[in-house]
């Protein structure tokens, strides 16, 4: 794959925390295009420049709680809460974990307002999509409640961005899985929010030959701890390339 990621200063605060995770999270990447979230979150930008603090709202179904960890501490949004605290010394960094299995985009744009009003999210991160397109809903209907929980969210004084379906067997079988990944770029684009593509990062793994056992449990469609961690580890990266000023970081991209 060409056009890795490369952010030494990141990966050199990272060490610190992690240990022998390098190792672990071998073959962990995705290109630079893939992290671009495409859109500039400001509101999460002026948060950190100014205030010294990020409060994030990870909205989700199994994938945000964490189901298919052997520790609650391997989900995504514990790893992404770490790996921004490491990269940003000296800003306070709150990650509330809003994971409920099970939900698809209806019930979770049925609780949007009451899981990120009271904790002043700057960012919502809605990891959503993948239990639409399992139980069939249709395209058009699923992008109504996309647009409907934004609309709840940005009302609130949020940044939102978007993650897509998970690159698993169970999704992969579907007959139209890049159609639900297609209207939620759509939306995204529409509405003003940022996309994490996790569909087509994970497909890249695959495509690299990282055989799906390294990312995905048995039950072939939640994420293992290797699965998430690096879903975490890419997603930090995402965001701290997007808002965070060198000063706090002291880490500037390597230009490619």
């Amino acid at each position: 794959m060409n056009r890795l990621v490369t952010w030494a200063g990141l990966a050199m605060a990272l060490t610190l925390w992690a240990g022998g995770a390098s190792a672990e999270l071998k073959g962990c990447r995705a290109s630079r295009e893939l992290l671009d979230l495409g859109n500039p979150l400001e509101i999460a930008r002026t948060a950190v420049a100014d205030e010294r603090q990020l409060r994030v709202v990870a909205m989700g179904s199994s994938s945000t709680q964490g189901y298919g960890t052997t520790n609650p501490q391997f989900a995504y949004p514990f790893q992404l809460k770490l790996r921004l605290e490491a990269a940003m010394p000296g800003v306070a960094i709150h990650v509330f974990n809003k994971g409920i299995g099970g939900q698809d985009a209806d019930e979770m744009t049925a609780r949007m307002k009451a899981d990120v009003k009271p904790e002043r999210a700057h960012l919502v991160i809605w990891q959503v999509g993948t239990n639409s397109a399992i139980r069939r809903i249709p395209t058009d209907q699923f992008a109504a409640r996309l647009r409907a929980g934004i609309d709840i969210g940005k009302s609130l004084g949020a940044n939102f961005v978007l993650m897509n379906l998970q690159y698993v067997p169970a999704v992969v079988a579907l007959p139209d899985e890049e159609e639900y990944a297609r209207v939620m770029a759509d939306v995204a684009r529409e509405k003003g929010a940022g996309l994490f593509n996790r569909f087509e990062i994970m497909r890249t793994w695959y495509k690299d030959g990282m055989p799906y056992s390294q990312f995905v449990t048995s039950d072939g469609l939640h994420l293992n701890d290797f699965g998430q961690k690096c879903i975490g580890k890419l997603l930090s990266m995402a965001i701290i390339d997007t808002i965070a000023p060198k000063q706090l970081t002291g880490a500037p991209i390597t230009p490619h």
